[in-house]
């Protein structure tokens, strides 16, 4: 596929990155040649210096015969006239858009073809937000993936020792489980990667990555670990885009103290607030935070858009008693470093905003795309067409699939013929139209099945993708 990425900063180099390693023909533009020369040093990529929103510039980036533009820069003015050029000049098959403002998203008119001729539309804050109240909600995980409308969860965990699984095989899961049908779809032990079957054994320390009804995970997740108590005080340092939209998530949830070091921007944080309260300073300063009482706080969250001040003021906290900390990082050398010892979670806003574009660049009908481990693996909802003749997966048993080496499937998601009425608890019945199979060995794929895969190498995505691709002949 011939792609036209806007963009090199943190976004578009790590798509660029994940795009190249999977035979695509990349071009990426950006006015800064340093940040070109250095993608060009490191990946085998074309790249063309020059402002994105000129049609000459998109000319040299070779968008006339492009099959999809990505533009991914720092605003939204540029991302916008250049999706509306690619449609109007260019005729460019797929246009997607980076777009911060609320007030254009807001506005669907906006983005359609006689607007701005947006084909998808991603903010990378809105998704970094959802994606740290998620591990609000789940205090004991390291990532937290849904699938299937919210149907199935897929949560990443670090074991401990003591864990009921924790020196057990993993076949011993449904013993201590009997009433639930989860799978453990892969292990990583250091930087191995662990296909597990049921002999293999956990240890404590392993990040294992379980499948479940999200009814149940938690109660799965109680196999690896003691479960932390609910979070109910937050700290968040840095009133940014990201900061103020997850205070504004939290706010009617949780005890929630923001800290911002420039007051004009402290001053129009507590106007947008509620309950929240805003504090103008230093969030490296060990006395501020002693004086918040930072001891007592079940979660730090500190996501100024410096790496550094993060790193820092996040290992403040921890040694002064924040029970959990999350810092926000962008340089993968500095997650790779931090996550797992004094800080519990490094999150990189550019790979958890890769998924959401990766689910519309994959060939075949996907759904979602999660990116794993730093971009290393990825999880996938994919939809199976087609019939036994036209589709490589349908009608046969998961034990017949030839899957590429380290690709399991972990859940099928299939739409019942009729739906039912189920109990939530004494009071509340839901009705659902989907039913959630485990996947073993003799589990069968049928048509219009959703089908929720872990890929420990995301080398391994084309193979994937072309075990879903329908063949000739299919209607």
């Amino acid at each position: 596929m011939k792609i036209v990425i806007l963009g090199a900063g943190q976004v578009g180099s790590t798509l660029a990155e994940s795009l190249v390693s999977e035979q695509n023909d990349i071009t990426v533009v950006d006015h800064q040649a340093p940040r070109l020369k250095d993608l060009q040093d490191r990946l085998d990529l074309r790249t063309v210096v020059g402002n994105a929103a000129h049609p000459t510039t998109l000319v040299e980036a070779g968008l006339e015969d492009a099959d999809m533009l990505i533009a991914v820069t720092q605003t939204d003015e540029t991302n916008l006239v250049a999706c509306k050029i690619a449609a109007k000049l260019f005729n460019t098959p797929t246009r997607i858009a980076r777009v911060r403002s609320r007030s254009i998203v807001a506005r669907p008119e906006l983005l359609a073809d006689d607007g701005f001729a947006v084909d998808y539309a991603i903010s990378p804050e809105d998704i970094v937000t959802e994606y740290i109240t998620r591990l609000i909600e789940f205090p004991e995980a390291l990532q937290v993936l849904d699938f299937a409308g919210g149907r199935v969860t897929m949560v990443a965990m670090r074991a401990v020792e003591g864990g009921p699984l924790v020196g057990h095989p993993l076949k011993d899961l449904h013993r201590h489980v009997p009433s639930v049908d989860a799978r453990v779809t892969a292990i990583f032990r250091g930087d191995q990667a662990i296909i597990p079957d049921g002999d293999t054994v956990v240890r404590a320390g392993d990040e294992v990555f379980l499948l479940a009804d999200t009814e149940h995970i938690r109660q799965v997740m109680r196999e690896l670990r003691k479960m932390d108590k609910p979070v109910k005080r937050v700290m968040i340092a840095g009133g940014g885009n990201i900061g103020l939209r997850l205070a504004r998530a939290l706010e009617g949830h949780y005890q929630v103290k923001i800290i911002e070091f420039a007051k004009p921007r402290a001053e129009h944080i507590a106007s947008q607030l509620n309950s929240a309260l805003v504090l103008h300073g230093d969030a490296t300063d060990e006395e501020l935070l002693e004086n918040e009482n930072i001891g007592e706080m079940d979660l730090f969250l500190s996501l100024t858009n410096d790496d550094e001040n993060n790193i820092m003021s996040a290992l403040l906290a921890k040694r002064l008693g924040a029970r959990r900390v999350v810092a926000l990082i962008n340089r993968r050398s500095y997650a790779e470093l931090m996550q797992g010892g004094q800080i519990d979670i490094a999150i990189s806003p550019a790979q958890a905003t890769i998924g959401k574009l990766l689910q519309h660049i994959r060939r075949g009908d996907v759904v979602a795309v999660h990116s794993l481990r730093r971009g290393a693996a990825e999880a996938l909802e994919l939809v199976a067409h087609g019939d036994e003749k036209t589709c490589k997966v349908i009608g046969k048993k998961v034990e017949e699939i030839q899957l590429p080496r380290g690709a399991t499937i972990g859940a099928i998601v299939r739409r019942l013929a009729r739906p039912e009425v189920v109990r939530v608890d004494d009071l509340v019945a839901a009705e659902r139209d989907s039913e959630v199979i485990m996947a073993h060995h003799d589990t069968m794929i049928q048509s219009d099945d959703h089908v929720i895969m872990f890929v420990a190498n995301k080398r391994m995505i084309p193979k994937v993708e072309k075990l879903f691709q329908v063949g000739f002949g299919f209607v």
